[in-house]
């Protein structure tokens, strides 16, 4: 007979078993959108590409040596599935949809946990609300079965664009092939284009058309799930940011308050960064998208900060500009105040129906009106804060799934609820190699539009005083830091 200390160990061991088991399962699969809200997503792909059509999406390729893997944007919008080499079928003949995984790798489970893979086959259809789950190696036969339909010649979609998986924007992925076609030495082509010449090649019966262009019109608008995610990678930004700003003095590094920010993204469970952080203090802030954060701030400056985090999937798109030394002198202080005028005018006519275009002209006529009897110190000051008011980049660029997210909002386009994009009001200074801004996250409403980032101080009190505050972390001026000796 069991002593009651052994039956206790049992059934401890066997609580614990349990605890761990689901702790699996919150792993390997998102939580963040129900299958409604996948299937709503598909349904409008169906509805789109007709009965004579099939879609077909790669997943992400797995990684290599000890990276974390992150989905691609549209493979996760469309099944929430996390695994690579994996596609995602849509059949429109008879509007089902197939999800093929590699085969099980025991020993790869057996270090990194639970991955699903095609044995899975009823929970992952549990889980994504798919019809069917396959392996791999059984795609270009179904492709024969659900695509060859007599007496018609199908099309098959697929993206033409690039997928952008992690701190990824398709803009600057474009940017980076250009770079490498204009490379004689470099044949590389993106994985879109062999994905694409494959099918040519194998399935020439199809006639290959672009998903993107759908792809991009769902993605703009965004479901109440998706802002609430986005609303909280704005609330993470925004804390990062002011945890900057708690962390700055003269002496202390760019890279410094790029560790501060980091601290608070993975502090409140981001993934990683939407994109690198843009800190360049002094002159540095005059390149808009600095990166290299080498260098030590300097008393009189002011320094500026980009920074968003990665949170499921997610990103957002909040920049402030405060003084290194805490106080904005009086030049700093006449160019901030219209930096945070223009802001305002900004938010002030967006709602639903009207255009980025009528935004732009209805604030330019207030930032007019807000010029008269205003007195800057240096005429080249005043020819700045004029040509900004013709400037019609303040109004910029979708945010979502990528800092840089996919669709249009500027120009003529009429503004939806759901849309969610920055307004990033800014000036230069080339005299003196001098950049001011700054950016916020705002989503259209039924009746008007929020800003995201309010919270994020801007007014020059709230900055000063947020500057003042004793932050999280304390970092050492650069002079105080001991030398290495050799």
């Amino acid at each position: 007979m069991q002593s009651l200390q052994t039956k206790f160990i049992v059934f401890a061991f066997l609580i614990l078993g349990q605890t761990i088991l689901i702790a699996q399962e919150k792993h390997y699969f998102q939580t963040d959108f129900s299958i409604e809200e996948f299937e709503t997503r598909r349904t409008r792909i169906f509805n789109e590409i007709g009965n004579n059509a099939i879609a077909l999406i790669q997943s992400a390729p797995s990684v290599a040596g000890f990276k974390v893997f992150r989905q691609s944007n549209t493979f996760y919008y469309l099944c929430g599935l996390e695994e690579g080499h994996a596609y995602l079928l849509l059949n429109g003949k008879n509007r089902s949809t197939s999800l093929y995984l590699p085969h099980r790798e025991e020993g790869r489970e057996k270090s990194q946990g639970k991955i699903l893979s095609a044995e899975d086959a009823d929970l992952i259809m549990k889980l994504t609300g798919v019809n069917r789950v396959r392996p791999v190696e059984f795609l270009g036969n179904d492709l024969v079965g659900t695509g060859l339909i007599k007496g018609n010649t199908p099309t098959l979609y697929t993206p033409f664009s690039p997928a952008e998986t992690g701190n990824d924007s398709r803009d600057e992925i474009l940017h980076g092939h250009a770079r490498a076609a204009a490379d004689p030495w470099d044949s590389q082509t993106t994985r879109e284009a062999r994905f694409i010449k494959l099918i040519n090649e194998r399935f020439p019966e199809f006639e290959v058309k672009d998903l993107s262009p759908l792809l991009d019109s769902m993605r703009l608008i965004k479901s109440e799930k998706e802002i609430e995610i986005i609303r909280k990678a704005t609330e993470i930004a925004g804390l990062a940011i002011m945890e900057a700003m708690r962390s700055t003095q003269p002496g202390v590094y760019e890279y410094q308050l790029d560790a501060a920010a980091k601290y608070v993204f993975y502090q409140h469970g981001s993934q990683g960064d939407g994109y690198p952080a843009i800190i360049g203090g002094g002159t540095n802030a005059f390149m808009g998208h600095y990166f290299r954060k080498t260098d030590v701030l300097n008393d009189g400056d002011l320094v500026l900060m980009d920074y968003a985090p990665d949170y499921h999937n997610y990103t957002s798109d909040v920049t402030r500009i405060w003084p290194v030394n805490g106080k904005f002198n009086k030049e700093q202080t006449a160019l901030y105040e219209y930096i945070l005028a223009y802001s305002d005018a900004l938010f002030k006519y967006i709602k639903p129906g009207t255009t980025a275009n009528e935004v732009m002209d209805k604030a330019a006529a207030d930032m007019k009106q807000y010029l008269v009897g205003k007195t800057f110190i240096k005429p080249a000051h005043l020819k700045a804060v004029e040509k900004g008011i013709t400037f019609r980049g303040h109004f910029q660029h979708p945010v979502g799934m990528a800092v840089h997210d996919v669709g249009q909002v500027r120009g003529n386009v009429k503004l939806q609820p759901g849309m969610v994009f920055t307004i990033d009001p800014m000036i230069w200074i080339p005299e003196e190699r001098l950049y001011i801004r700054i950016e916020d996250v705002a989503v259209v409403t039924e009746t008007g539009v929020e800003n995201l980032s309010a919270f994020v101080p801007s007014l020059i009190s709230d900055v000063e005083k947020t500057i003042k505050e004793k932050g999280l972390t304390e970092f050492r001026p650069a002079e105080s830091l001991p030398l290495k000796k050799n």
